[in-house]
Formats: structure tokens, sequence, C-alpha cells
């Protein structure tokens, strides 16, 4: 009887493996994956033409509002909210599945961009971009427990490629088409028009998702409440968050109160949030989420200082000065095109190594534009490789999460990795920020707008110098993603 119980479990287990081969034949574009991939796909797609055409128009927005001082808020108000987004949409999704989180997500994202785009002071603005980054939160984790519980282990990697593809052309389409809207129709209608564009995800994706990835993991057990822990955590972070973003855009003495009050608040939460072991990189998931924050922060914080540095120190106009990241879309699309082939998951770890080095080796070069005789093109050339690396690292944390995860648990785990993505943008950020304005760099906007160069170098090396090291740091994380194994 039990060689008769154990042939059973083995013709079971045989049967699942071949409807997971069914299910997967044909790939993401599959006819079981189709409408589900291209929906969400879009999804990203929508978030990603956003991120580039709302940063084109910003600047023409807070000069018509009279709120260039306040400017600076206008994203650390989407970053904040998008933390406590995150976490909230990461228990939403455990608890009854990611369709509802989703579906809440996008309606405040698009909802936030009407605010933003009928705002008629800059706080109603800054308050629209609140809203929207509260979207940003609960999409984004949703999409990735989607993807837990849509695909294979064997096509996961394939749809996080895809989710980076699809940043390519709105990174070079993006900036061309909303300063064309903005100077022809006017700001509102780069942040009114972009709305429209969420039909077409939500008629493509839900009915997928309702179909695929909806409910309970286990419709039979009661349905779990909301840890209020957590939702009080994520209340704090966020708090602790904005409060250190805005010390650092004031360096006077009486900054330090908001300061120590965001990093009492933050501290504690970020620690009741991430995985145990993440701030000393335990081997492990808790390395996979600190590799992302590490990459993340350092990359996003050198890359906001890139085009100020090429207007001011080399006289680039904005515009050559931002297309000259714009080939970072198509490597970056490439690296994470790498890191899905199967061939290469034996080889994953040494990837998201050199990956590292890639990102550190990119931002070191960067400020050597300082020097005149060095040619522009190097940033370029450069950022494309540094992308390249970004490419290969950021997908590969996506992967390795949803691996090490259980499935009940890819919701909570999912916003981990999201938290420690926006939490290290918004620190770095602050970080480079302020040492940037200590050592003169805020009197670079005043040269731009005199037509005269830059007079402070040492401002930028302040910023990408620190950042190098700081990805060099995520190199040496990313030798411990995996248990060690035994002797």
């Amino acid at each position: 009887m039990a060689a008769l119980d154990a042939r059973d479990t083995d013709d079971t287990d045989d049967t699942a493996g071949r409807d997971a081969d069914l299910d997967d034949r044909g790939g993401v574009l599959g006819r079981s994956h189709r409408a589900l991939s291209i929906g969400i796909v879009s999804v990203v797609l929508l978030i990603a033409f956003e991120a580039t055409a709302v940063g084109t128009a910003m600047p023409v927005a807070a000069r018509e509002l009279d709120g260039v001082p306040l400017y600076a808020f206008a994203f650390s108000a989407y970053f904040t909210t998008s933390l406590f987004g995150m976490v909230l949409s990461g228990q939403w999704a455990d608890r009854s599945g990611p369709l509802g989180p989703l579906t809440a997500g996008i309606t405040c994202f698009g909802a936030g961009l009407l605010l933003s785009g009928a705002a008629t002071s800059m706080w109603q603005f800054i308050g629209g971009r609140a809203v929207q980054g509260l979207g940003g939160g609960l999409v984004i984790v949703a999409l990735y427990v989607v993807v837990g519980r849509a695909y294979s282990e064997r096509m996961r990697p394939t749809i996080m490629a895809a989710f980076a593809a699809s940043w390519v052309v709105p990174s070079v389409v993006g900036p061309l088409a909303s300063g064309t809207v903005t100077e022809q129709l006017g700001w509102r209608w780069v942040f009114i028009g972009i709305p429209a564009l969420v039909v077409v995800p939500l008629a493509l994706a839900l009915p997928a998702i309702r179909q695929r990835a909806s409910g309970p993991l286990d419709p039979a057990a009661p349905v779990a409440a909301f840890d209020r822990r957590r939702i009080r955590l994520a209340l704090g972070i966020s708090l602790g968050a904005g409060l250190l973003q805005y010390a650092g855009q004031d360096l006077r003495p009486l900054s330090l109160v908001p300061a120590m009050a965001g990093a009492a608040l933050l501290v504690p939460s970020a620690l009741g949030l991430l995985p145990p072991g993440t701030l000393r990189s335990a081997r492990g998931l808790p390395s996979v989420v600190l590799l992302r924050g590490v990459a993340a922060g350092s990359f996003i914080a050198a890359e906001s200082f890139v085009p100020l540095m090429l207007v001011t120190q080399r006289g680039l106009s904005p515009t050559l000065a931002g297309m000259s990241l714009a080939v970072g879309g198509a490597t970056w699309a490439l690296g994470s095109f790498v890191q899905s082939r199967p061939g290469v998951e034996p080889y994953r770890e040494r990837l998201m190594v050199a990956g590292m080095v890639l990102v550190a080796a990119a931002i070191a070069a960067a400020p050597s534009v300082l020097i005149a005789s060095v040619p522009v093109w190097i940033v370029a050339a450069a950022w494309g490789w540094g992308c390249f690396g970004m490419g290969l690292v950021i997908s590969s944390t996506s992967v390795l999460l949803l691996k090490l995860s259980a499935p009940e648990a890819a919701g909570a785990n999912s916003a981990a990795l999201q938290i420690s993505d926006g939490l290290s943008n918004v620190l770095l950020l602050a970080a480079g920020g302020a040492a940037f304005a200590a050592l003169g760099g805020g009197a670079a906007g005043a040269h731009m707008a005199a037509g005269a160069d830059g007079a402070h170098p040492a401002a930028f090396t302040a910023v990408f110098l620190p950042m190098a090291v700081v990805a060099l740091l995520g190199a040496w994380v990313a030798t411990r993603l995996h248990a060690r194994r035994p002797a």
C-alpha cells in the first residue's frame, strides 16, 4: 500500500509538471499568458512614460504656479506616499490577491495626475503628486505579486526583462513629446492627457488577473486581518523620509530638528518593515533586499545630477543633456534581457557582481567631464554601460526575491524590496543634495540662468564619488545573495 501511495504521488507530481510545461508553452506571449503579459507590461509602460514626461514638464509647472522654492517637494511627496502604498499593497495582495490594490493604485495614479494638472497653487500640485505616489506604490507591489502567482519560475526572468524593455521607448520619446506638448498646449495637458492611457492597461490586464491571480491563495482559509503594526510602521517610514528630505534641502541649523525627528521615526520603522538582517547583509533574502536599495539609490542619486552638470559645466542645452542619457534605456533593457536567458541562471550571482562593478565605474567616470579636455560623449558611453549593469542587477533582484519567498509572503517581501528601493532613493538623494549645496552647488542654477559657466566642480564631485563607493559596496552585497553551501 505504501508503494502504491508513493506511485500515486509520483503520478500526481508528473501530471503537475506536465501541466506546468503546457502552461509555459509559447512563453509569456503564449495563448495562456498573452493578454496578461500585454496588460501588465502596458501598465509599466504607462508608469515609465509618466516618469519621463512629467519630469520634463515639472520645471514649467513650478514656475507658473510660483512654486520654485517648493520644487523638491513635488518629488519627495511622490516618494514618501509611495512608501506607504507599497506596504499597504503587500498586505492587501497577500490577504485577498493583487487585483484590488492594482485597480485602486491605477485609479489613484490617474486621479493624482488630474489633480496636479488642475492645480491653481503649488501646494495643490504637491497634493496631486502625493496621491499619485500612493497609487504608484500600490501598483508596483501588486504587479510583483501578479508575476509571482501567474508565471512559473522559468518565465519570471522573461517578464521582468519585458518590464525593463518597456522603459526604452518612453526614455527617448517621453521628454520630446512632453516638451512639445508643454510648448504648444501648456504643461497642464501633460498631466491631464496621461490618464486617458489608463483605459488600455485596465481593459487588458484586469480580466486576465481576475482569471489567473485573483483571490487569496487558500480560499478555504479565513481571511487574515490587516497587520495594524505594519501599517503604523509604514506611516512612520513615510513621514520620517519626508522630514529627512526636507532637512536635506535646508542647511540652516534649525533643520536639525526635522532631521532628528525624521531619523527617530524612520530607523525603527525601516527595521520593522525590512527582513531581519537586511542592514547587516545577512545571506539570502535580506541581502537581495539590501542590494536593490544600494543599486537603485546610488544610481538614481548620481543620475539626477548628470544633466545639471552637463548644462552648467560644459554648456550643453537641457535637451542635449537629457538626451545624453537616452541610450541608457536601451542598454538597461539589454542587460535585463541577458539575465533572462535560461543559460545564465547558474551564473546569476556573478553577473550581478559584474553589474554593480559596471554601475560603480559609470558613476565614477561621469565627473571626468569636469575636465575641459575630456569629451562630453564620455558621459553617454559610461552611462550606457552603467545602465547595462543596472539591467542585470535590478531584474535579477526581482527574480531572486520571488524565488526565495513563500507564496503567502510574496506581497510582504515585494513591498520590502520596493521600500528598500524607494527609501534609498530618498536618503541618498538627500545626502547628495546636502553635499552639493554645502560646497556651493546651489549657485549652479544662478550660473545657468545667467548663461555663465558653473564655478563649483567640487560640488558635483562630492555627489558622484561617494555614490560610486556605495555602488562598489553593492558588488560585495551581491556575493551574499544565496545561503552558504555546506562543506
